[in-house]
This record gives structure tokens, sequence and C-alpha cells, in this order.
């Protein structure tokens, strides 16, 4: 058995438990002894991130050959056009290459708490949401992609990594699921442990 902790990492803090800077990181959401974080996610994107203590299950999930799918919630600047939307699908060509099909639709504005600080209305009073999976991990590559397309990405929110699901977790609130044999290519089974939010 493998023990896997889904996070939603807010905005504005470290996919890591310490910084000599003193910004925020993971040890201020959760604690538990000898668990990392299986990937990363910037310090300006929210979402999911799952941490574990068990070392080949963190390998399985990060690695870039295992090509987790992850699914992001994008609110973007302006109301994004057709011609964008088939171009982040097919595929485009930035600095460090061209990217990989990905799944692209529009969507209405997502069921989660509001940013903080919140997107300025006055200085973008024009927004639109589409939900984008790649299957790539390149750095920043999701705003890159919008950006060049000509709709730069204003919130970034991970929705999903592979079968796991961001689901209703607010900001700072983790959930642990226990794995049974898990195995790269198929979903985990649930513990339906509750899950936790923890103050700073």
């Amino acid at each position: 058995m493998s023990t896997l902790y889904l996070l939603h990492k807010p905005y504005r803090m470290l996919s890591q438990f310490t910084d000599k800077q003193g910004r925020d990181t993971l040890a201020n959401v959760i604690d538990m002894p000898g668990v990392y974080a299986a990937g990363r996610l910037d310090y300006d994107s929210e979402g999911l991130l799952l941490l574990s203590d068990d070392g080949s299950l963190i390998h399985r999930i990060a690695h870039p050959r295992h090509k987790q799918p992850k699914t992001y919630w994008v609110q973007l600047e302006g109301q994004i056009d057709d011609e964008a939307m088939s171009a982040l699908k097919n595929g485009i060509t930035l600095k460090d290459g061209p990217t990989q099909p990905a799944k692209a639709r529009r969507i209405e504005p997502p069921a989660i708490a509001q940013r903080d600080p919140r997107i300025d209305p006055k200085r973008h009073p024009t927004t639109s949401w589409i939900e984008l999976t790649i299957t790539e991990g390149r750095n920043r590559q999701v705003r890159r992609m919008t950006a060049h397309v000509g709709f730069p990405t204003l919130r970034l929110v991970r929705a999903a990594i592979g079968p796991w699901q961001l689901g209703d977790l607010a900001p700072g609130e983790w959930r642990k699921e226990t794995l049974h044999a898990p195995r790269p290519t198929k979903a985990p089974k649930r513990s339906g442990t509750p899950r936790h939010r923890h103050s700073k």
C-alpha cells in the first residue's frame, strides 16, 4: 500500500517545504514527515499537487516518461476565438520546439474560491475560461501557449493529474488516499479518508 496526499496548493506558495526568502511553503498547510511533492506547480499557479512518502510512486507520477495528462482551468485575458482554440489543440511552436496536440475547450468560470488577490476587473474587464489538458511538462508551458496565441493567462488552476482530481478541495485543504498495489496505468482505489485544512 502507498499513501498519496492530494493538496490544493494556494496562489503564491512554493511547491516545497522550506524557503530562505520567507515565502509561503507547503509547510504552511501540510505537516507530514517524509512527504515530498510529485512534480511541482509554479509559485503563481494554484490547484492540485500530489505528495507521497513513497519514492517509487512519486517517480511513476512525476517522470515525463509516464506522461500523466494534466488538466488546467485557465482564465484568459480577452474572449478567446476559434482560431486560437484550434492552435492550442493542434500544437504550436514555442522557443523550445513544437507542443504536442492538446485537449482544449471553453468552459464557464469553475466553482472555485476567488483568488487572493482577485483578478482586477478594471485592468481586465473581459476574460474567458478554458480547460486545457496537456501531456508535457515544460516550464510554464500553459502560460507560454496561451500567450503565443494572443490570450495571456491571468489565472492558472490545475484541476487534475492523471486520474486524480482536485474536486472540491479549497485552497490549503488536502485529503489522503491509500493506493493498493498501484500501477502506472490504473486509477487508484480510494480510502475515503476525510480531507483536512491546516491554517498558518
